[in-house]
């Protein structure tokens, strides 16, 4: 971990930095259209927006970096970005809104495919675990204080926009001065979306799905808060909490993927999850309730990328592993974008309590398409399992390759220590 500090810490600090920037635009979008009497239908476009240039930025982004390197593509994106955020409060208009959205999801999708590149160049085979927990947590850490920032301004100003805006110009300060040189970009073959569902059906049904509770819950949850009346305090530590949530259990999650059939554990998993949900949301009037639905979904949620990545790995040969990363974040990113929208015509036509229900729902799905897959073939035995290597959602493609080639390397070690 010491190495990771010392070679990574300008590429950790600005990553955190870059992260409160974006953990802020997420809430505070939220927050800022209802003063501006969007509706939960029109927020969920705009939402859906950033997942939309996300995706886009992901495929893109590589061919950028080939074509003028690294560091001009960082530096202009992160001007694009800080530039769109001023432009949120200049022009509040829901048309505007949703372009800027895809533009800061391209954009941001392509830093992060930089910043990740650079992160893995870091680190040696030795330290590319290290590395990689050291960037969730960074990821995490930023997130979360976000969520804390919202409460020292007022939401209907410009205050919180600016702070974004900073916040991301900044970030690229320490990790643009340092001294550590841009990494060689390699790109990796891509599986064919056929070739990856005919090897793991549930891999690709269960990340679809998942991107639709990472869409209701990343884009939509501070619409569902301004819906039912929660203050800016209460929003920000709803928020927190399924953050929160996924950063305490994503350890524990995985050590128990690694004892056990990784389908009865997704199972396990969204349907507890779901069950927890549906009962909870009949009680949403009680803020502490609401808080422990937040923790909850959150715990859920976040280590179940990981787990389902981890999963499908158990069917893959290690060489085939990078390249099934990009498919599954293209699944992933298109039941996102498709249930975000969904979830805000739920919430205009039925109410806001339409939120927790379709997240049942979708962890329903999960939880049934599981337990009928392990009627399907026979479990990888517990001994032959790909190592948990823990990932955000916020991740790019070169962030789930790192995981996988980390998951390879934990996998070699242990051969080579029972041998």
């Amino acid at each position: 971990m010491v190495y990771i500090l010392k070679n990574a810490w300008a590429l950790l600090l600005g990553m955190m930095l870059l992260m409160v920037g974006n953990g802020l635009q997420g809430t505070l979008l939220g927050l800022r259209g209802a003063v501006e009497g969007f509706s939960p239908t029109t927020m969920s476009y705009i939402m859906s927006g950033y997942f939309l240039g996300f995706l886009g930025g992901s495929y893109m982004a590589p061919e950028l970096i080939r074509r003028v390197g690294h560091v001009r593509v960082f530096a202009a994106l992160g001007s694009v970005i800080s530039a769109a955020f001023i432009l949120y409060a200049a022009l509040p208009n829901p048309i505007a809104w949703t372009f800027m959205r895809i533009i800061v999801g391209f954009c941001f999708a392509g830093v992060y495919v930089v910043a990740e590149s650079w992160l893995n160049d870091a680190a040696t085979n030795e330290t590319r675990g290290q590395a990689l927990s050291s960037y969730v947590i960074v990821q995490m850490v930023g997130i979360v204080t976000a969520q804390v920032l919202l409460n020292f301004a007022d939401v209907s100003g410009y205050t919180l926009f600016v702070l974004m805006s900073v916040l991301v110009s900044v970030s690229f300060l320490p990790i643009l001065l340092s001294s550590t040189a841009a990494p060689i970009f390699r790109a990796t073959k891509r599986m064919t979306l056929k070739e990856l569902f005919i090897i793991s059906p549930l891999g690709c049904v269960g990340i679809f799905l998942l991107g639709g509770i990472f869409a209701t819950l990343f884009g939509m949850a501070s619409v569902y808060g301004t819906e039912v009346g929660m203050s800016v305090r209460e929003i920000s530590i709803f928020i927190g909490l399924i953050y929160f949530g996924g950063m305490i259990c994503q350890y524990p999650i995985g050590w128990i993927s690694d004892k056990m059939d990784r389908r009865k554990l997704i199972m396990i998993l969204t349907a507890f999850g779901g069950a927890t949900v549906l009962l909870g949301s009949i009680f949403t009037e009680n803020q502490i309730v609401l808080y422990a639905l937040a923790f909850t979904v959150g715990g859920v949620a976040n280590p179940l990328y990981s787990l389902i990545i981890a999963y499908t790995n158990d069917y893959l040969e290690p060489d085939d592993m990078a390249s099934a990363s990009g498919g599954l974040i293209f699944i992933n990113g298109i039941g996102a974008i498709g249930m975000a929208v969904v979830v805000g015509w739920s919430m205009t036509r039925f109410g806001p309590n339409s939120f927790f229900v379709i997240l049942a729902i979708l962890m329903s799905a999960i939880a049934g398409y599981a337990g009928y897959r392990t009627t399907k073939r026979a479990p990888t035995p517990v001994d032959e399992t790909s190592a948990y290597a823990t990932v955000l959602p916020q991740a790019s493609p070169i962030a789930v390759e790192v995981a996988q080639e980390v998951a390879i390397e934990m996998a070699l070690e242990e051969e080579y220590t029972e041998l």
